[in-house]
C-alpha cells in the first residue's frame, strides 16, 4: 500500500469521531451534574490559555513563565469593566467598576491582556530562552502586587465578584428567562457550558488557520533559526512581538470565561503556579499541537478535581487536616511524572502518540499538519 492509501485510510476515522465527540459535547449538559459541568468550563478556559501559550511556546520558540499574569489581566479586565459604577462594598473599601455592557467588557478584557502582552513584546523581541523565562516571572509577582494592593479595582486580597454575561436580554445565569431544554432547567452552568464551546471552538479554529497561513510558517520559521528566518525577509522583531500580543490576548479570553465560571476571583488564582500548570499542560499535550494543548489542558485542569472529589474512595489520599498526601499535591505528582515521562519517552507529548503508526515510522521529528515542531526544535 503507498503512503498516501495509507494516509487516506488513516483519515478516514476522523470525522465521525469528531462528529460523536460534537454531539457529546452539545448533550453534555442535558445529563452531568453541577460538578461536572463547572469542571469542564475549567477546562474550557484552560484549553483557550493552553492554545495560547503553545502559540508562543511551542510555534515561536519563545518560553514565557508569566501567562498566569495575563489571564489575571483577562479576568480582573472583565470583572472591572463589567463591575457597576456605584460599587460594592462600603467607604474607602467599595470594589468600583466601569458599567460597561458585558459583551464590551468581554471584548475589552482581552484587548487589554493584548495590550499588556504589546507592552511586554520589546522585551520578549530582545531576550530568548531562560533569559526571557525569568523576565517573564516578573510579570506574574508585579501582578500579584498590584493585585493585592489596588483594592477598589482588585478588591485586594478578598478579590471581587465577576459579573455575570448578558447578550441581547439573555442573562447566562438561572432565569432572564427561565429555560428548559427536555424537561432539564438550564441554569448558570448549563448555560455558560456553550458558550464556553463557542470560545474554545473559535479559539482552536483561528489558531489552525493561523498555523496553516504564512504567519505560522513565519513563526515556525523564526523558532528553528531567527538568522535564517531573518535572510528569508521575515521580520523577526515583529512576529516575536506578535505571537506575544495574540497569545496575551488568548490568555486574557481564558480568564475572562473563568471569571464567569468562578463568579469570584481572588489573587491567589493567578500565582505562578498557575504559570506552571499551563507550561506543563503544552508540554504533555505536545509543544507546537494545538490538539495536544487542549488535551494537556483538561487533563491538568481535571485531575485535581475529580481527585478531590473522590478522595473519600481513594485511600492513597489524606483528607484536609489528616497529615499525608491531598488531592491537589497527589495531581501535581501525577502530571510531574507525565511530563518527565512525556520528555523521556514521547517528546512530541500525546500528540505525537496519537500521529504515530506503523505507516509512518518517521513521523517523530516532523512537524504536524497543525504547524507542531519537532523535538528538535523545540525551546528549552
Amino acid at each position: 500500500m503507498s503512503r498516501a492509501a495509507a494516509g487516506r485510510i488513516r483519515r478516514l476515522p476522523r470525522w465521525p469521531a469528531a462528529v460523536a465527540v460534537a454531539l457529546l459535547l452539545l448533550a453534555a449538559p442535558l445529563s452531568l451534574t453541577s460538578f461536572w459541568l463547572q469542571t469542564g468550563l475549567f477546562a474550557m478556559a484552560a484549553a483557550i490559555g493552553a492554545i495560547g501559550l503553545t502559540l508562543l511556546v511551542g510555534v515561536t520558540g519563545q518560553l514565557s513563565l508569566g501567562h498566569a499574569f495575563f489571564v489575571a489581566v483577562g479576568a480582573y479586565g472583565y470583572a472591572f469593566l463589567a463591575g457597576s459604577r456605584a460599587g460594592a462594598g462600603v467607604g474607602t473599601g467599595a470594589v468600583r467598576g466601569a458599567g460597561l455592557p458585558p459583551l464590551l467588557a468581554l471584548v475589552g478584557a482581552v484587548v487589554l491582556a493584548g495590550l499588556a502582552g504589546a507592552l511586554f513584546s520589546p522585551i520578549a523581541g530582545r531576550l530568548r530562552g531562560i533569559y526571557l523565562g525569568l523576565a517573564s516571572i516578573g510579570l506574574v509577582f508585579l501582578g500579584q502586587h498590584i493585585l493585592l494592593n489596588a483594592g477598589p479595582v482588585t478588591g485586594g486580597f478578598n478579590g471581587r465578584d465577576a459579573a455575570p454575561l448578558r447578550l441581547f436580554g439573555f442573562s447566562f445565569t438561572a432565569g432572564h428567562p427561565d429555560l428548559t431544554i427536555l424537561g432539564i432547567p438550564y441554569g448558570g452552568l448549563e448555560r455558560l457550558w456553550y458558550l464556553g464551546l463557542l470560545l474554545a471552538t473559535a479559539a482552536w479554529w483561528y489558531a489552525r488557520n493561523l498555523l496553516r497561513g504564512r504567519p505560522g510558517r513565519a513563526l515556525a520559521g523564526v523558532r528553528d533559526s531567527e538568522v535564517a528566518a531573518a535572510v528569508m525577509g521575515v521580520d523577526v522583531r515583529r512576529y516575536k512581538a506578535a505571537a506575544f500580543t495574540v497569545s496575551s490576548m488568548y490568555a486574557g479570553l481564558a480568564g475572562a470565561l473563568l471569571a464567569l465560571a468562578v463568579g469570584r476571583i481572588v489573587p491567589d488564582n493567578f500565582g505562578f503556579g498557575l504559570s506552571v500548570d499551563y507550561l506543563a499542560m503544552i508540554i504533555i499535550g505536545g509543544l507546537g499541537s494545538i490538539g495536544g494543548a487542549v488535551a494537556g489542558a483538561v487533563f491538568v485542569t481535571a485531575l485535581p478535581l475529580v481527585l478531590d472529589r473522590y478522595s473519600d474512595a481513594l485511600p492513597l489520599l489524606a483528607q484536609p487536616g489528616e497529615g499525608g498526601v491531598g488531592a491537589a499535591d497527589a495531581a501535581r505528582l501525577l502530571y510531574g511524572a507525565a511530563i518527565v515521562a512525556v520528555l523521556l519517552f514521547a517528546p512530541g507529548g500525546a500528540a505525537q502518540l496519537v500521529r504515530r503508526s506503523p505507516a509512518a515510522p518517521s513521523s517523530q521529528g516532523a512537524p504536524s499538519s497543525q504547524g507542531a515542531p519537532s523535538p528538535q526544535g523545540a525551546p528549552p
